[in-house]
């Protein structure tokens, strides 16, 4: 079975196939730098082209790097501001064939981690964090999602904890490895206090590094990078397209198998 994912960035515009058996893509993903400014009219035009490409009818799952809410974005916190009070889904329903289903990028990623990932089969409180230029998070107890956590915006001594640990801060501030995961070490010391969780799974593009710095952790929780990486944000979007639930029926856990 086959589903269609389109992950927004700030930087850049993803979209793929998905293989949703087994969690992976099918063929080539096609990626379009994101316009600038990032507004939604251009930004729905470069979607719409990206799933044109494909000749994809069904449904499509979008990820959108904010809070996510019945398809409206509330918050834009690292894209243009325009955004907010977007109805997103409306906006690309009109301009794409089939069902769109829009949500936070970083629970995209998470959902793709839970059901294939490092967090596949895992009870308990899981969390996922995303090292961008901000900090995404997602979080699951027992396999379901907590949506629109946005832990990034979390106040570590007196500023969010996305400002000094973020990826984008490492580069901005040209912080070696170490000195970086002081700092993502004092924000999940802040996390822990009021989570507890019982595995935290960090993605983003700095996980492909995660040798470098998180065995440099000094946490409770065991931290593990994540698995799919860079196709996570597709993966998880076309998941959730595909198994939106009808109206008035919960969904099942999405780490399970």
């Amino acid at each position: 079975m086959q589903g269609f994912g389109v992950d927004i960035g700030g930087s850049g515009i993803k979209g793929g196939l998905v293989d949703l058996e087994e969690g992976r893509l099918v063929g080539e993903r096609v990626r379009i730098d994101t316009p600038q400014p990032a507004r939604p009219e251009p930004v729905f035009d470069v979607v719409t082209e990206i799933v044109r490409s494909f000749d994809w009818t069904g449904r499509v799952g979008v990820t959108f790097p904010g809070v996510m809410k019945k398809g409206v974005a509330h918050t834009a916190a690292n894209v243009d501001p325009s955004w907010i009070g977007t109805d997103v889904d409306a906006g690309l329903s009109g301009l794409i064939p089939g069902t769109v289903e829009t949500l936070n990028d970083a629970d995209a990623a998470g959902i793709a981690e839970m059901r294939f990932g490092a967090g596949r089969d895992r009870d308990g409180v899981v969390l996922m964090l995303t090292f961008g230029t901000g900090i995404g998070s997602a979080l699951f107890v027992d396999g379901r999602l907590v949506p629109n956590t946005e832990f990034g915006h979390i106040q570590v001594d007196g500023e969010d904890g996305e400002h000094r640990a973020a990826a984008s801060a490492r580069e901005r501030e040209d912080l070696s490895y170490p000195a970086w995961a002081k700092r993502v070490d004092r924000y999940l010391d802040v996390l822990e206090a009021g989570l507890w969780p019982d595995l935290i799974i960090v993605g983003g593009g700095v996980s492909r590094k995660a040798h470098k710095w998180v065995p440099l952790l000094s946490t409770r929780t065991p931290v593990v990078p994540a698995l799919l990486q860079n196709t996570a944000g597709i993966v998880g979007a076309a998941l959730a397209a595909a198994e939106r639930p009808e109206a008035g029926h919960d969904p099942e856990p999405v780490g399970r198998t």
